[in-house]
C-alpha cells in the first residue's frame, strides 16, 4: 500500500543556499560598512626612504658660496697716457708706498708742458712789469708832492714877509699879489695832487693785491705743470700686493685707464652672492660661518649691494675674529648664513616629497598595520636639513620623505 511522503523543509541543498546568501549579504555589508575603501598600492620598502619626526633646535639658515677678496683694494688708474718705457714691478710682487711700478714716455705731453711753462713764465713777467709800472707811478706822484712841498716851503716865508711889508706900505700891491698868487697856487696844487695820490694809492693797493694773487696762482699752476711729467713715473700709493693686467714695453696706456690694483693682504672679506628671494630678510649684522683647514670661522654681513643681477644680489661679509691662516684671494668657501635665531621645533627631514605635495600632505607609516597612510600637514620654515612642522605630525612618527611621483592618487601604501 502506498504512503504519502512528506517533503522536508531544511534540506541540505536549501541550507546551502541560505548559507551562501547570508555570506554574500554579509560580504556586501562588510564592504560598505567595515572595509577600507581607500585606494591602495603595493610598494617595495627598499624603494622608499623613511625619516623619523623629532623635536630639536631649528636653525634658520641657507648655504651660500663666497669668494675671498682683500679687505681693502686701491685701484691704479693712469693719470697721464703714454707708452710703457720700462716695467719696474711685475704683477704679484709686493710694493711699498712710493715704489715705482712703471715708467711712461709721452713726447707730446712733454712739449705741451714746455709750452705751458713758457706761457706761464711770460704771464708772470707781465704781471711783474705791471707791478713795476704801478711802483713807478707811485714814486712819480710822491716826487710831484715833494716838488710842490719844496716850492711851498720857499714861497711861504716870502709870502709872509711881503704880507707884513705890504701892510707897512713898503712893497707895492703888484709885487705882493705876485707872491700871494704863487703861494696860493702851490697850496691848491698840493691839495689836488695829494687827493689824486691818495685815490691812486688805494687803487694801486687793490691792483697789487690782485697781481699778487694772480702771480701766486700762476706759480701754483707752474708747480702743477712741472709735476705733470712726474705722473709718467707711476708709483705705488700704498703698501701691498700688486696685481696688474698683462703689459709689455711699448704698450700704450690711455689717460684714466685702469691697469691694475694694490691689495692690502692683512685684511680679507668674503663677497657672497644670495638669491633675490632672500633680499627682504638679509640685513647688516647677520652671522655666518664656514670651515677651513679643520677650523670654524665666523663672518658678519657688513655691506649689502641691493642691485639684483641674474636673480642674485651681493653682500660683503667680514671676519669677526681671526682670519684663517693660509687663505688666499680668489678662493671659494661654503658659508652657512643664519637668517634668524635658533629655537625649539618639531622637525621633519627634507626630501623629494615636497616637490610633489608642496608640503601639504605626506605618507605616514602606521606601525601596527605596516601601511603608510596619507595625512594632511602644515610646514613652516625650511633649511637645507629640516622643515619646521606646524601641525599634523607627532614626534616619533615615521614619514616617507622620498619622491611621490610613482604613487599616483593612492591614499594607502602597502609596504612589502
Amino acid at each position: 500500500m502506498d504512503r504519502k511522503i512528506k517533503k522536508k523543509t531544511w534540506t541540505p541543498k536549501f541550507i546551502a543556499m541560505i548559507t551562501g546568501a547570508v555570506l554574500v549579504v554579509s560580504f556586501i555589508i562588510y564592504q560598505f560598512v567595515f572595509a577600507d575603501a581607500r585606494s591602495t598600492m603595493n610598494v617595495n620598502m627598499e624603494r622608499v626612504t623613511l625619516a623619523t619626526v623629532k623635536e630639536g633646535e631649528f636653525t634658520d639658515y641657507i648655504p651660500v658660496s663666497g669668494n675671498i677678496e682683500p679687505g681693502e683694494t686701491f685701484y691704479l688708474d693712469a693719470l697721464e697716457g703714454g707708452n710703457i718705457q720700462k716695467l719696474v714691478k711685475e704683477s704679484g710682487s709686493f710694493v711699498n708706498e712710493g715704489d715705482t711700478i712703471l715708467l711712461l714716455a709721452n713726447s707730446k705731453l712733454q712739449l705741451e708742458v714746455m709750452e705751458r711753462e713758457s706761457g706761464l713764465y711770460f704771464q708772470i713777467n707781465n704781471l711783474r712789469q705791471v707791478r713795476l709800472q704801478l711802483d713807478q707811478n707811485d714814486l712819480s706822484q710822491q716826487a710831484q708832492l715833494a716838488e710842490i712841498d719844496y716850492q711851498i716851503s720857499l714861497l711861504k716865508p716870502q709870502y709872509e714877509r711881503f704880507k707884513e711889508l705890504h701892510q707897512k706900505k713898503l712893497v707895492s700891491d703888484r709885487e705882493f699879489e705876485e707872491v700871494k698868487e704863487q703861494y696860493e697856487y702851490n697850496v691848491k696844487r698840493r691839495k689836488l695832487t695829494y687827493e689824486a695820490y691818495r685815490n691812486d694809492s688805494i687803487s694801486r693797493a687793490g691792483q697789487k693785491k690782485q697781481l699778487s694773487d694772480s702771480e701766486r696762482r700762476m706759480n701754483q699752476s707752474l708747480d702743477g705743470v712741472g709735476h705733470i711729467l712726474d705722473n709718467l713715473a707711476v708709483r705705488a700709493p700704498i703698501t701691498g700686493q700688486l696685481a696688474t693686467e698683462q703689459m709689455e714695453v711699448g704698450q700704450s696706456i690711455s689717460p684714466g685707464q685702469r691697469y691694475g690694483q694694490i691689495d692690502i693682504l692683512d685684511k680679507f672679506k668674503v663677497r657672497v652672492q644670495i638669491d633675490e628671494l632672500y633680499l627682504p630678510r638679509v640685513y647688516t649684522g647677520l652671522k655666518g660661518s664656514f670651515n677651513f683647514s679643520g677650523g670654524a670661522y665666523e663672518l658678519e654681513i657688513g655691506k649689502i649691494y641691493p642691485n639684483v643681477t641674474s636673480g642674485r644680489f651681493e653682500v660683503d661679509m667680514f671676519f669677526t675674529d681671526e682670519v684663517p691662516t693660509g687663505i688666499r684671494r680668489g678662493q671659494t668657501v661654503r658659508i652657512r648664513l643664519e637668517l634668524g635665531e635658533s629655537e625649539q621645533a618639531i622637525l621633519l627631514p627634507t626630501g623629494g616629497f615636497y616637490k610633489d605635495t608642496g608640503g601639504n600632505w605626506v605618507f605616514v607609516l602606521n606601525q601596527s598595520s605596516g601601511k603608510a597612510e596619507r595625512r594632511n600637514i602644515r610646514l613652516g620654515r625650511k633649511n637645507p636639513e629640516f622643515y619646521e612642522v606646524i601641525e599634523g605630525l607627532q614626534v616619533g612618527e615615521k614619514v616617507i620623505v622620498s619622491g611621490y611621483e610613482n604613487f599616483g592618487k593612492n591614499e594607502v601604501l602597502n609596504l612589502k
